[in-house]
């Protein structure tokens, strides 16, 4: 069984004292990839150190919603030429948070549709955080679709069955958290009972939101594969079915980690 964790933080200080023995047991569970996620620009490089330290790893390159008023785009130029990196492989995180407004709703948007531009001019998958702000995450999405298309997905799903659709509409594929063992998740357990199969993901957001049987403690890309396991018996398969369904749903969206191994 080989997994990806196609979302993680693994540069975020909670990883600084043991980081190789989190990937080491993570391999030891079945963990043969992983994409760690750039939330500041300004701290590009160190992700990028953390991705080059290991052979199975990649990472991308963005500015979280919650930045956008430190840090957010207003053109596509600064992420497009860091993503020339080979190791580079989304565009993202970026999107729309209105639950804690850490930043302006109107500089989320802006540097969202930036975002959205460096994944259609490098054909780098957008990875899209959204809460508390359908209508405007699924409005933008469908504005700029119209301007051309580009690959992405919904990380960390945990919204309506509306924004899945509209999402899947657009091409787009669904990655499941940990969020989904929540003995409260029953909504979003029903979601993903519909999503096509060849569209789901499955990943950890390390070091947030644990899954059962870990809730509580730090995330770390080992429990990937309790997610997984409650996605594949939400999707009627087993745990290495699943395995290898999203593995090969990752490597069709993130084309570019096969195209350059790591």
């Amino acid at each position: 069984m080989k997994l990806v964790d196609s979302h993680c933080h693994l540069d975020f200080p909670e990883f600084e004292d043991d980081l190789d023995d989190v990937i080491d047991r993570a391999r030891a569970a079945g963990v043969g990839a992983f994409q760690t996620i750039c939330t500041r620009l300004r701290k590009f490089e160190q992700v990028l150190a953390t991705a080059e330290r290991y052979d199975d790893m990649h990472c991308s390159v963005g500015v979280h919603p919650h930045n956008a008023d430190e840090e957010g785009q207003s053109d596509p130029d600064a992420l497009i030429a860091l993503a020339a990196h080979p190791k580079v492989i989304g565009i993202g995180e970026t999107g729309l948070d209105y639950y804690y407004r850490h930043s302006d709703p109107a500089a989320q948007q802006r540097s969202f549709r930036a975002h959205i531009a460096a994944a259609r001019a490098t054909g780098l998958p957008l990875i899209v955080h959204t809460r508390d702000a359908d209508e405007d995450t699924v409005a933008i999405l469908e504005d700029e679709a119209g301007k051309g298309a580009f690959p992405g997905l919904i990380h960390c799903f945990s919204t309506s069955a509306m924004v899945a659709e509209r999402a899947l509409d657009l091409g787009m594929s669904i990655s499941l958290s940990g969020i989904v063992t929540f003995r409260n998740a029953e909504a979003l357990r029903d979601v993903a009972r519909n999503l096509p199969p060849e569209r789901v993901l499955v990943e950890t957001d390390a070091p947030f939101l644990a899954p059962v049987p870990n809730r509580g403690k730090r995330n770390e890309p080992a429990f990937v594969a309790d997610t997984a396991a409650c996605v594949a018996d939400l999707l009627g398969m087993t745990p290495n079915e699943l395995a290898t369904l999203t593995t090969s749903n990752f490597f069709t969206l993130f084309s570019k980690a096969r195209a350059n191994p790591a």
